[in-house]
């Protein structure tokens, strides 16, 4: 079912430009050789079965469509000796980000310096000085958990794509990914040892209690904030409060007295401490943001201000979001730490610059434009998938207002097999790694790979109709040191 499997000019993470394994594929290309499609087209239902059985969906369109994500049993596989450096990257930019955090909302050196632009964080609807500024926070960041996106390019070398801080998701999949594999095709993992995942709840634990408040109760108390079941990620709020040994809340379950935050329950209130919340900061409480929003805590933001509660991840991180900010990530890397990046953004050009936007007008064609503030690829073109009449209509938007988008050149997303109608069809992917961030900072060993399904699609995200993969980090004995 390989035997037709074309590299082509991508970078491939399976197959060399040879049609031939990489070393550490080699293991798993031949259990997989010896599989009639038939087998592994069963096994690919009984998979997606899974997901079903288990409750996993998510509501990827405004119709409020329910699906369960498309899973792949091809797993995206790491050496030892590779993950290391990544691993080494992302501490290092996550480090950096919880810096840059502190410091605009505090002393704002690194916009006096000029580092960082000043405009960009005035024009950043994430960036909540009013509410947060001059706070003194648990461990003097507001950071739990970031999700960071990364691509290989055509030279198979890492690059970050994105920076996900506002409330990173997919982790539960992460989870998924490997429970499945592991039920339905079990003699995988008997020719390699794969990093386990299971002890690292304990280490996301151990990272939200250590952001227990200056003034918290004598045994701090968490809590899941969550918008509700119409939440298009309800069912990884309900895993990862069921890991966490947390109780999973919505807004009408707490209450504000004497700025400390109280949980109303049958024998009557209980203190809350911490909030790892899934709830966007426009909605957390009416009184300091949204008056019409009915998911909200009243007098939150009080109680928050005041250190009686910590909220996670903090209030304004999603400036970091910005994919305008995202491309001084590197700067900051060097203002804070003293280091050169160990990994490399992807080149983004700023259309506020005339200079920069004539260039970008001009090879529309050639390029992708992202919507700062958007996420899960809306309000973006990918400029040689794009007709004349999509290409004139971003000319339009950036003519219109240039300061809400950037430009970056169309990387070659690595490709790797998907197993599609009976055959392995190349397919492109991103791996999206979490980072928890406590008194340390520990990388989740393996991560998501977010998989474009259609075929020549760079667009990865599950809203667009991508897939899931599971990642595999592989010690010694399965194959450290291969590229």
């Amino acid at each position: 079912m390989l035997i037709n499997y074309q590299a082509d000019t991508f970078f491939d993470e399976m197959m060399d430009q040879s049609g031939n394994p990489r070393d550490h594929y080699k293991a798993f290309n031949n259990v997989i050789s010896k599989a009639s499609a038939e087998d592994l087209r069963k096994r690919h239902e009984r998979a997606q079965l899974h997901f079903l059985k288990q409750g996993i969906t998510f509501t990827p369109d405004e119709y409020g469509t329910e699906r369960t994500p498309p899973f792949d049993f091809v797993p995206i596989i790491i050496p030892e000796k590779k993950w290391k450096e990544i691993e080494k990257g992302l501490k290092q930019r996550v480090e950096a980000l919880s810096y840059f955090l502190n410091d605009i909302y505090g002393d704002k050196k690194i916009i006096k310096e000029e580092v960082v632009p000043k405009e960009l964080l005035e024009n950043s609807s994430y960036y909540n000085e009013e509410q947060v500024s001059g706070m003194n926070l648990p461990l003097s960041h507001p950071l739990f958990l970031a999700g960071i996106d990364l691509i290989r390019d055509e030279n198979g070398e890492y690059r970050v794509l994105e920076d996900n801080l506002r409330n990173p998701s997919g982790i539960s999949y992460v989870y998924q990914n490997r429970q499945v594999t592991r039920k339905v095709y079990p003699e995988l993992f008997d020719q390699y040892s794969v990093l386990p995942l299971e002890n690292q709840f304990k280490e996301l634990q151990k990272a939200l209690f250590s952001y227990a408040p200056r003034n918290a109760s004598s045994s701090p108390q968490a809590v899941l904030l969550t918008t509700g079941v119409y939440n298009s990620a309800y069912y990884e709020h309900l895993f990862l409060a069921k890991q966490l040994g947390i109780e999973l809340v919505e807004g009408r379950d707490l209450i504000v007295e004497n700025d400390i935050v109280y949980k109303e329950t049958t024998s009557g209130l209980e203190r809350v401490d911490i909030i790892y919340r899934r709830v966007d900061d426009e909605y957390l409480d009416p009184e300091s943001f949204r008056s019409d929003s009915e998911v909200g805590v009243s007098g939150l933001m009080r109680a928050y201000n005041q250190g009686n509660v910590t909220i996670l991840n903090g209030v304004g991180v999603g400036a970091v979001d910005d994919k305008a900010i995202y491309a001084y990530v590197p700067e900051m890397i060097r203002y804070y730490l003293n280091e050169e990046p160990v990994l490399k953004n992807v080149t983004t050009y700023f259309l506020r610059d005339s200079e920069q936007r004539d260039y970008v007008l001009e090879n529309l064609e050639k390029l992708v434009i992202k919507n700062i503030g958007a996420s899960g690829g809306d309000d973006m073109l990918i400029g040689p998938n794009a007709s004349e009449k999509e290409l004139t209509a971003f000319r339009q938007k950036i003519q219109d207002n240039p300061k809400e988008y950037i430009a970056q050149p169309t990387v070659q997303l690595s490709r790797a097999p998907a197993f599609q109608e009976g055959e392995f069809r190349p397919r492109h992917v991103d791996l999206r790694i979490f980072a928890m961030k406590g008194e340390e900072t520990n990388v989740l060993p393996g991560g998501l790979s977010r998989v474009a399904l259609k075929e020549d699609n760079l667009v990865v995200n599950s809203s667009q109709g991508g897939g899931l993969k599971d990642i595999w980090v592989i010690t010694a004995e399965g194959g450290e040191g291969y590229a």
